[in-house]
């Protein structure tokens, strides 16, 4: 899956194997391992008296990783096909609201953000980031 020029992303099996494949593919690859990670009561306890594991944090952060990458491609690949749906104020806000929730709790690394880093400092320049 690719993010513009010079910015490709392999997925990472569980044995640590990575593959190159389509973007629709990786994609759901990320949203299936992000549910399972969320039906987990161990690494997400919904019930009372149960704590999170210590690596919680270090879980969210390499999903914030995984929807960054998710975003970096659709911007990079498909937002022409956003602003013909006039759908683009509603992404860009959800993107808006994910970089300030992962900023907030510091999800985000730059490495991970750069290809998106031009659009980041748009969006900061006009008061639209927290």
């Amino acid at each position: 899956m690719s993010a513009g020029s010079g910015c490709e992303y392999f997925w990472m099996d569980g044995q640590k194997k990575t593959s190159k494949v389509p973007a629709s593919q990786y994609i759901d690859f990320v949203m299936n391992w992000i549910q399972t990670l969320i039906n987990d009561e161990n690494t997400f306890p919904t019930k009372d008296g149960r704590d999170f594991p210590p690596t919680f944090v270090q879980t969210v952060r390499a999903i914030f990783k995984q929807l960054t990458r998710v975003f970096a491609h659709v911007y990079h690949s498909h937002y022409d096909k956003m602003l013909s749906l006039c759908q683009e104020a509603h992404f860009n806000s959800l993107f808006a609201h994910f970089v300030s929730f992962g900023r907030e709790f510091d999800l985000l690394d730059k490495k991970d953000i750069a290809p998106m880093q031009e659009l980041i400092d748009i969006m900061d320049n006009n008061g639209v980031l927290c």
